[in-house]
């Protein structure tokens, strides 16, 4: 596909990492690296990444922000990382309001048909990365759900799908003893990397 000039990339934590720290606003997570490498490779298409993550945001999150965050800025490529924290509460704060599937797709789905009716925008849906780095996790168990719901949308819809769970999935399975994240699910340098790695490759 052919990534339009204004590109939005909203999420939670992973994809805000920094931004509101930055001068430049885009942080210094996966976001940065897509930035950096659409610029440098490309420098005549004037491309505009806007960060629009929110640490510790759920889909119910989006749901609140998507008109002021997404549909006013009018842009030409969505690209949507959400799942996690929807999984993540249920094991960390089980006694707050969850976010289980049925809910998470219902939402999900509104956002994406949003997009469709108010802009011209093409969508990219960033599959969950991972809860912890093992496999068995029970985070990456309760996981797998959503990011079917992720691939689904994806087909429905026509939007473009990067495997992100998978690409973590794969590495986990090799031999490398090499962390990608700082606690399990925030990413370190090598994580962000790998998130971009496979944005640009699927994207492009």
């Amino acid at each position: 596909m052919s990534i339009g000039q204004r590109i939005v990339m909203i999420g939670d934590s992973i994809t805000e990492e920094g931004r509101f720290e930055d001068q430049e606003k885009i942080g210094d997570g996966y976001v940065r690296l897509i930035h950096d490498y659409l610029q440098v490779t490309e420098p005549d298409r004037g491309y505009q990444v806007i960060n629009k993550g929110v640490g510790g945001d759920r889909v119910t999150d989006l749901k609140s922000r998507w008109q002021q965050d997404v549909i006013e800025l009018q842009p030409d490529t969505v690209s949507i990382s959400i799942g996690i924290n929807d999984v993540w509460r249920q094991l960390d704060q089980p006694h707050i309001e969850q976010v289980f599937p049925d809910q998470f797709e219902a939402i999900y789905q509104q956002l994406i048909e949003q997009v469709y009716e108010r802009t011209n925008a093409h969508i990219i849906l960033m599959e969950p990365t991972v809860i912890e780095e093992n496999i068995q996790s029970e985070g990456n168990q309760r996981l797998k759900d959503y990011v079917d719901i992720v691939r689904k949308l994806a087909r429905t819809h026509q939007a473009t799908l990067v495997p992100t769970h998978q690409v973590f999935l794969t590495y986990l399975t090799s031999q490398s003893t090499y962390p990608l994240t700082t606690d399990g699910v925030h990413m370190n340098p090598a994580g962000n990397m790998l998130m971009a790695k496979t944005w640009l490759e699927t994207v492009r």
